[in-house]
């Protein structure tokens, strides 16, 4: 065994070669150096070598104890940096030095100082969502069944609405990321015959760093005294007069609401929902979607039935509301489904049933999951899952 000294040469403290011009810029750091990092005007990048041996080392200082305002961020070029080749490590605590020591491939550069060893490039987690809109109001007098809320699905192989494939959950998720919940309130029904049925109102996440995940309200109803569905989510259904023809469905969220058609059918259109159109001249909506999110299968975002007469007073699958030739048993949609609102009846009631209100779920890994929520969403597991369910507007801060 080579010694230098009085010890063994395995175990002495690379002398390092320290670069006396201060360091104000982003720049390539040399194995075998050391560098102060000025950031007192702005941040600054650090690239590491593109290749690098067992044992090279470099070493950074704080030199004016200013990385806590404009931080350093180490770009390693490729290269892994505590095992991980994602996301660039930040220092950003004043008057901080770390040394950094390359191990080989597989765990690359790892600090073997840096005040506290800190993991510099924790790896983020995926979190799922279901997002709803609020439904659309029915409409009055023997008029259409109201649209159901936008619907976008990430949860598996699960489809979003509108006959779109599942889509791509928030991923990476970082500590300390904010998610906004906004849950979308369901239209009301028409109580007059001249007005259609209210849209539903938007339901979203958003979040810094991500898209933000946006559904449209359901569109309302037509009433019976010749008027159209709404556009929305799922389009509205359209009255029984003149055969009033159904609102459009958003794309990648809902259908189209059904035409209307008079005498000698006289139906009113069914709403659309998330799975499905609003059937043409007939009363029948469309149905939405199953969903296992939560870890058990619900049908959500229904369309409301139209008017028909005569007709078995019945409801949508997905929280459609109902509707029949007389008192329909139950005209509103299921609230937090975004179902659609029935149209009312040819008789006392004749208002249009007011439309579900909607839903926001995430859903993430147990050992993720925070506990820091607003807005008191229900707290569920699946497996090792944990599932929040927002029936109301809040936030999870992850």
């Amino acid at each position: 065994m080579a010694y230098i000294g009085n010890y063994p040469a395995e175990t002495q403290t690379v002398d390092l070669k320290w670069d006396t011009g201060i360091k104000t810029a982003s720049f390539t750091a040399e194995a075998g150096k050391g560098y102060w990092i000025n950031t007192t005007s702005s941040a600054v990048t650090v690239t590491l070598p593109s290749s690098a041996n067992a044992g090279d080392t470099i070493e950074f200082s704080d030199y004016a104890r200013t990385w806590g305002t404009n931080n350093v961020t180490i770009n390693p070029n490729s290269l892994n940096f505590q095992g991980n080749s994602s996301p660039n490590p930040v220092y950003d605590v004043d008057g901080q030095s770390v040394r950094i020591v390359y191990s080989g491939a597989t765990q690359g550069w790892i600090p073997t100082s840096d005040d506290d060893v800190t993991l510099e490039t924790p790896q983020g987690y995926a979190i799922d969502y279901l997002v709803i809109a609020g439904g659309g109001g029915g409409g009055f007098d023997a008029g259409g069944g109201g649209g159901a809320g936008g619907y976008r699905n990430s949860y598996s192989t699960e489809s979003s609405g509108g006959g779109a494939s599942s889509e791509s959950a928030f991923f990476p998720v970082s500590t300390g990321t904010v998610f906004t919940v906004t849950v979308g309130a369901g239209g009301s029904g028409s109580t007059v015959n001249t007005n259609q049925g209210t849209d539903g109102s938007t339901s979203s996440i958003s979040a810094p760093s991500f898209t933000t995940v946006s559904c449209t309200g359901g569109g309302g109803a037509g009433s019976n005294n010749n008027n159209t569905g709404r556009d929305g989510g799922s389009g509205g259904g359209g009255s029984r007069a003149n055969s009033a023809s159904g609102g459009s469905g958003t794309a990648n969220e809902g259908f189209d609401g059904g035409s209307g058609q008079p005498s000698p059918n006289n139906v009113g259109g069914g709403g659309g929902g998330a799975g499905a159109s609003g059937t043409t001249a007939s009363n029948v909506a469309g149905d939405g979607l199953n969903s296992s999110i939560t870890g058990s299968s619900v049908g959500r975002g229904g369309g409301g039935m139209g008017y028909s007469n005569p007709s078995t007073p019945s409801t949508s699958f997905g929280g459609g509301g109902g509707s029949g030739p007389s008192v329909s048993p139950s005209p509103n949609g299921v609230a937090n489904t975004g179902g659609g609102g029935g149209a009312g009846s040819s008789s006392v009631p004749q208002e249009g049933g007011n439309a579900g209100s909607g839903v926001v779920i995430l859903r993430m890994p147990t050992a993720d999951y925070s506990g820091t929520t607003t807005g008191s969403p229900t707290v569920s597991t699946d497996g090792t899952d944990t599932i929040l369910t927002f029936n109301s507007s809040g936030s999870y801060t992850s």
